[in-house]
């Protein structure tokens, strides 16, 4: 396998930049820039050299033999200073020893994967990690990260594992000492197993809203200071603001962090009927992003009807409270009136949804639950059909397993035999 190198922390200027390398050569290339051999596994404090032994910086070189690294594989990190010229000139020394070269993108993140160090659901929340903006997505890619969700699919996992040996021990080895009925233990195995993978799939949605963000629309008629709001909030002139209706005409889209959740805010175009084609085109995108957004803040006055229908946890005020003798119940983005206010109530209500995400994040893991979900309930049924039918019931429990190996992106079809073997003592 090559030896791959790359600078591991971020383009520019900095205090210090990290160069990485990785593979089989990786400690004789050290070695070679560091003009001595470094340790199985410490730190070393050399001044690194070029071909021609020209001094290139002095840097901290820490090195980790396999299998105790971030890949797996023997790992040197080049901890130099962080200039553009001192990072240029290190990574041309090291493009000049035999064996290496560059890394392409996410290389060092994939042979990880491949060696075993992380699986493909930490791999994701790795991914997660590096994008997060807000306190809410630091907290969930760890728990990715960590191995969360790989350790649930793996108890999904066993016990499925164990449900389907039970179902081969009965077919195999019928005239083996075994249990005669294995359906109530089966039934109870695949029943945990469902309702978890049910919960789970549920609450993927808003754990997927943590990672790209809940969308807050602000809806209203024209005039009615959506934009001067979406101004406030954002704390900028996002949006173009006028005492003209049908200013606004597309979506304004400005991102923020509330309550450590990440939020975009939407300003719309106002409601109304109208005869200009451009208009309408807004108008109608307008309604449509409103359907869809996680939460709509509606300025409406008390007896105003709505063009779009309110919904469980959807907050309405009356709009410009700095013009009114009453502002209870009004917001005004001119004046801040009612601003702590509203963030607060949108603050709680996302924080009260966050509360119920799980801890898969991804369509994919949702489609790959949901397919395990549906051989189960398959399973289920058929199960009640008589041992006749066992050999079809344990085959979709083996789809269920699979899927839930696709989870993670890895597969295994020993793990069924070796169960077999060792939770009944068959030696054959």
């Amino acid at each position: 396998m090559d030896t791959i190198f790359a600078l591991a922390s971020a383009q520019g200027k900095a205090g210090v930049a990290v160069i990485r390398v990785s593979g089989p050569q990786a400690l004789a290339a050290g070695a070679e820039l560091c003009g001595r051999t470094l340790p199985a596994r410490g730190m070393t404090l050399c001044t690194l050299r070029d071909a021609a032994g020209d001094p290139l910086d002095q840097a901290l070189v820490l090195s980790f033999t396999a299998p105790q690294s971030f890949t797996g594989e023997d790992v040197v990190e080049f901890q130099t200073h962080g200039s553009t010229a001192v990072v240029s000139a290190v990574l041309n020394a090291l493009q000049e020893v035999q064996g290496l070269r560059m890394a392409e993108p996410g290389e060092f993140t994939r042979r990880a994967l491949e060696n075993g160090q992380l699986d493909l659901a930490q791999v994701e929340g790795l991914a997660d990690l590096i994008d997060a903006e807000t306190e809410a997505q630091r907290k969930q890619a760890q728990v990715i990260l960590a191995g969360g969700l790989g350790k649930l699919a793996e108890s999904w996992r066993e016990k499925l594992i164990r449900a389907a040996s039970l179902i081969e021990v009965t077919i195999d080895f019928a005239d083996e000492e075994v249990p005669v009925d294995v359906t109530p233990e089966v039934t109870a195995l695949l029943s945990d197993v469902q309702k978890d993978l049910e919960s789970e799939t549920a609450a993927v949605k808003i754990a997927e809203r943590i990672r790209s963000g809940f969308e807050v629309a602000i809806v209203g008629a024209p005039n009615v200071g959506k934009s001067t709001l979406l101004n406030a909030l954002a704390g900028r002139e996002a949006a173009i603001t006028s005492e003209y209706a049908g200013t606004t005409r597309d979506i304004i889209e400005v991102r923020m962090d509330l309550a450590g959740l990440p939020v975009t805010l939407l300003d719309t175009a106002g409601l109304r009927e109208t005869d200009d084609h451009v208009e309408g085109i807004g108008i109608a995108l307008a309604r449509r992003r409103a359907e869809k957004a996680d939460l709509r803040v509606f300025l409406a006055e008390d007896d105003e009807i709505l063009d779009v229908e309110l919904r469980e946890g959807d907050i309405r005020l009356r709009p410009k409270a700095d013009l009114r003798s009453d502002p209870v119940g009004a917001i005004s983005g001119r004046s801040g009136q009612g601003m702590d206010a509203l963030i607060a109530h949108v603050s709680k209500v996302l924080t009260n949804r966050s509360a119920q995400a799980g801890i898969a994040t991804r369509a994919r893991h949702r489609d790959a639950m949901l397919t395990a979900l549906e051989s189960l309930t398959e399973a289920q049924q058929i199960l009640q059909r008589g041992p006749e039918f066992y050999d079809i019931a344990a085959e979709e429990m083996r789809s269920a397993i699979r899927a839930l190996e696709l989870l993670v992106g890895r597969i295994g079809v020993e793990n069924l035999l070796d169960e077999i073997f060792s939770s009944f003592c068959l030696g054959k």
